[in-house]
């Protein structure tokens, strides 16, 4: 009988204990302060470090005061909250670590294209969800201009400019890519004086080496100058526009239809004729 006595007083100091315990670390923990935030990125990338200066940077316009304020003050979820309103996020999970600092764990979109189209710039993802183009957001990847719509939507172009970024060769040659339309995908070269039609987005390798068959046959002869547009969208065909001379012509009146110069670049090693 005693000893059942004993166990019972024994388990209600025990009880009683981790019911203070619990109080005492609950009132220490509202003097706790955030000493600071530390910002951690998954699916980590090259923009990593853009990512997480834009992020601190955007915490400092929280309306509730974060670093110094008392821990038990601090709505994670409303931190959450306020960062999933930015588009660059897939998502925010907020936290507190145990020595007192914020952790901000971040799923960043992974910006595919910068767009402009007419006055606005956006960035894409590889599904093609925008992202509002911010200083504080900056990143690096091939930009395209264009004319867009919901049949041609500006994803559509992703086949040409992920084989430009995996082609040495067209990396180094291509300054941006300007689509008018499914069928007319343009390539601005860094070479000023021309561009060049690469069509749609079917034939790629074959439109590449009838692109510096031109280069190497032709434009070192004629002159990098004298044409404006090289066309390589037609099958077995390279297409050169030459420029029109007189600065006196008005285009849409007296301009006449410009020479057209054929060439058959099947085989980069075969010379190229034109007619």
């Amino acid at each position: 009988m005693l000893k059942r006595v004993l166990t019972w007083v024994l388990f209600v100091l025990l009880v009683g204990y981790v019911i203070a315990a619990g109080i005492w670390a609950h009132a220490e923990a509202k003097k706790d302060t955030c000493k600071g935030i530390n910002v951690e990125i998954t699916k980590t990338g090259s923009a990593d470090s853009v990512t997480r200066q834009g992020v601190l940077l955007e915490l400092k316009n929280y309306p509730v005061k974060l670093v110094g304020e008392q821990i038990s003050a601090i709505n994670t979820r409303g931190v959450e909250q306020y960062l999933q309103q930015y588009p660059q996020f897939e998502d925010v999970d907020c936290s507190f670590t145990t020595d007192g600092k914020l952790r901000v764990n971040i799923v960043p979109m992974i910006p595919e294209l910068r767009i402009f189209e007419d006055s606005v710039s956006y960035y894409i993802n590889k599904d093609g969800k925008k992202m509002p183009s911010k200083a504080s957001f900056f990143v690096d990847v091939p930009v395209v201009g264009g004319r867009f719509n919901e049949s041609f939507p500006p994803k559509s172009v992703l086949p040409v400019t992920r084989f430009i970024e995996k082609d040495e060769v067209l990396k180094g040659l291509v300054g941006m890519v300007y689509a008018e339309d499914a069928e007319n995908i343009m390539l601005i070269p860094r070479i000023h004086g021309h561009v060049v039609n690469f069509g749609d987005t079917t034939r790629l390798e074959e439109k590449k080496d009838a692109l510096l068959a031109m280069y190497r046959k032709v434009l070192p002869y004629k002159g990098w100058q004298e044409y404006d547009t090289i066309s390589v969208k037609f099958k077995g065909q390279v297409v050169a526009t030459r420029r029109v001379k007189g600065l006196n012509v008005k285009p849409e009146v007296e301009f006449e239809e410009p020479d057209m110069e054929d060439a058959t670049l099947p085989d980069l090693e075969q010379p190229v004729n034109q007619n």
